[in-house]
């Protein structure tokens, strides 16, 4: 149930993003990020279609990936390509200019923020389910995985970066225009943005530190309350020699608050807590006794 799931979420996904370029930027004169930024370039210059650009440079780069990323990733990459392709290109070939939002350059910030926001949610949706919008995405997880060290960051900002500046001269009249450079350097942010948000959203939890007395009630009140275990070192306290446990538990962000009430009932209790980005592992549900 969880692949349908997940197979379906990037499905909507690659829809959304089509209709994100459809209602949003193409009709508003900017590039986005990596090669689809390059793509809506070369549409504007001579009305070869995004959705064709976006087949040959996908095809190829998913065909790849399947021998040397990753089998599932590259299926799940070629889908969303292909769906994102055959979507635009029906918008595209559709009466449905109306629903267009057409700035006529005036208020073009609107439409730039609310694509961004839109992509970074179809980046989040992607990365969470082991797929990606192609392109350069593709290219860095092959980079990522033959040199981990690499630092994406910089090859990222030198694309987006080669894009924005083209962008000055596709979209220039008589004189040079840096309106749309500035564009998709806002676009970018945003869409990164919002993707790393929703992704530290779902996925980062708290990780706290507890040295006290009083270790089995606490144990016992995070097991019936919170439905928590935690981990149990036995310790002593340098200064009075006293013996005392050190508890380390893993806890979700909506149960932080419950969780410090907790732990501020307890007399000869020291505690601090540290965020953690992501957790891995196979944990049981512990049943309240």
């Amino acid at each position: 149930m969880m692949k349908i799931l997940g197979y379906l979420s990037i499905f909507l996904a690659a829809v959304l993003l089509a209709f994100n370029y459809y209602i949003f930027i193409v009709t508003n004169n900017f590039a986005p990020a990596g090669l689809n930024g390059i793509a809506t370039m070369i549409q504007y210059k001579t009305g070869f279609s995004i959705s064709y650009m976006s087949l040959l440079i996908n095809i190829p780069l998913s065909i790849v990936a399947y021998f040397l990323v990753q089998k599932q990733f590259a299926v799940k990459t070629l889908l969303f390509s292909l769906v994102y392709s055959i979507s635009f290109l029906v918008l595209q070939n559709s009466n449905l200019t109306y629903i267009q939002y057409n700035s006529q350059g005036h208020d073009t910030i609107y439409p730039v923020i609310l694509s961004g926001v839109i992509s970074g949610v179809v980046y989040g949706v992607c990365f969470r389910n082991n797929a990606s919008t192609g392109g350069t995405d593709v290219v860095s997880r092959y980079i990522n995985k033959v040199r981990p060290d690499t630092n994406f960051f910089v090859v990222t900002f030198t694309l987006n970066g080669i894009v924005a500046v083209s962008s000055v001269f596709v979209y220039a009249d008589n004189s040079l225009n840096y309106k749309p450079m500035a564009l998709c350097i806002l676009y970018c942010f945003i869409s990164t943005f919002v993707g790393n948000l929703l992704l530290k959203t779902t996925k980062t939890a708290y990780k706290f530190t507890i040295i006290t007395t009083h270790e089995d009630e606490f144990i016992k009140e995070i097991t019936q309350k919170l439905h928590h275990g935690c981990t149990q070192i036995d310790a002593v306290g340098t200064y009075t020699g006293t013996k005392k446990s050190v508890l380390i538990c893993i806890i979700n962000k909506h149960q932080l608050n419950d969780f410090q009430k907790i732990v501020s009932k307890y007399d000869n209790t020291f505690s601090y807590f540290e965020i953690v980005n992501e957790t891995y592992g196979n944990f049981k549900h512990i049943k309240p006794r």
